[in-house]
């Protein structure tokens, strides 16, 4: 699927690359996955209904879209750019327009904030990073993912795209999540380290 019929199936706007104010030391531009390479995750990795996946850096909402139409589950993305959570809620209205959809305001939810504060909810399961920020940041949120975990015991995973080698030294090094599964992709720039890595994590590992 091109990024633009993705875009035109969901009816929502979120193609491009782009460089925004808040791109410094820790946090990172815009780029949305491919739509080929989502297909490829979740027809590996497919969510159950009850599922709710979390999207840090989420742009303007490409995922949280994504997963509910093909998987009618939750959706939250947690996004800094001020300006990009506005083109996800706009997104949000566009989407709502389908008539499949029309009720997707109580399923996807866009917060405007800093990673670290997004307050991890019980029904958080999945968990994405697309690069979206420091290994520093990084670390206290995965941190709070633990800490829900204590409070809330329940399976989970954390999905990484263009994995970086400080995530996986820390969540393999510093972390109980476990190395479910490498997933190299259908080369579009020839970048080898253009794959997704599948981090999960159960109560019983403990």
């Amino acid at each position: 699927m091109k990024e633009y019929e993705g875009d035109q199936y969901l009816n929502i706007a979120t193609e491009g690359t782009q460089w925004i104010s808040e791109a410094t030391l820790h946090h990172n531009r815009y780029e949305p996955t491919p739509y080929i390479h989502l297909k490829e995750l979740f027809n590996r990795h497919p969510l159950n209904s009850d599922d709710g996946l979390v999207d840090f850096g989420c742009g303007k909402g490409r995922l949280n879209f994504y997963v509910h139409d093909r998987f009618s589950c939750r959706a939250t993305g947690v996004e800094l750019n001020t300006s990009f959570c506005g083109e996800a809620q706009q997104n949000l209205e566009n989407y709502s327009r389908i008539s499949r959809h029309r009720k997707a305001a109580e399923y996807i939810r866009f917060r405007c904030g800093m990673a670290q504060d997004y307050d991890v909810q019980p029904q958080d399961t999945v968990f994405y990073f697309f690069n979206p920020f420091s290994v520093q940041i990084f670390m206290k949120v995965v941190d709070n993912i633990l800490k829900s975990a204590e409070t809330y015991p329940r399976d989970m995973k954390i999905i990484l795209y263009y994995p970086t080698r400080e995530y996986i030294n820390f969540l393999e090094r510093n972390t109980v999540f476990e190395l479910l599964e490498e997933i190299g992709l259908p080369a579009i720039n020839k970048n080898p380290a253009e794959q997704f890595l599948v981090y999960s994590y159960s109560p019983q590992m403990i």
